[in-house]
């Protein structure tokens, strides 16, 4: 398991509005490069978006989807890369003195991400997940944007690929 914390100068409903966006993922989640497509009703529990993860050249197509969602405290997904990782990601908002305490928790979904995600391996996760919540961060307290675009709604045959490098939000 991989568990890291930052602190926010801004409130949770800040956090969690930057969390309800899909098009941010691709902003702040270290290793994705593109959310294709999301439902509509997105973070509402069973929903998910479609994104490619992967380094350099190397990518795979695969979806996040939630598990639970408390707004704006709790965030719970079932993020995908597979064939090779399966993972619970849980995002809790507290109130802290200037804004909001968030805590990240990483813990692998299946027994082959139990190979991936292990001692050996996870303080190379909290330093990716540590980067993670920095990002987020940034495009909580408006320092970066979120991606602009339009996303398509799982299940069409359009994909909008809004990506890390996609210009500010509209």
């Amino acid at each position: 398991m991989a568990h890291n914390e930052i602190e926010m100068d801004v409130p949770p409903e800040r956090v969690f509005a930057v969390l309800s966006d899909p098009r941010s993922f691709a902003r702040w989640v270290v290793g994705s490069k593109e959310v294709r497509r999301a439902d509509p009703d997105w973070p509402a529990v069973g929903t998910a978006f479609d994104h490619r993860v992967g380094v350099w050249r190397i990518t795979l197509a695969d979806h996040s989807e939630v598990l639970e969602a408390t707004p704006p405290k709790l965030l719970k997904l079932l993020v995908n890369a597979r064939p090779f990782s399966k993972a619970y990601v849980t995002l809790n908002l507290r109130p802290w003195a200037r804004g909001t305490r968030v805590e990240m928790d990483e813990v692998a979904a299946d027994t082959r991400s139990m190979l991936l995600f292990n001692p050996l391996t996870a303080p190379l996760i909290r330093i990716r997940n540590t980067e993670s919540l920095r990002r987020l961060k940034a495009l909580a307290e408006g320092r970066e944007q979120i991606p602009s675009g339009v996303l398509p709604g799982r299940g069409s045959d359009r994909e909008a690929h809004i990506s890390a490098n996609s210009g500010p939000a509209v």
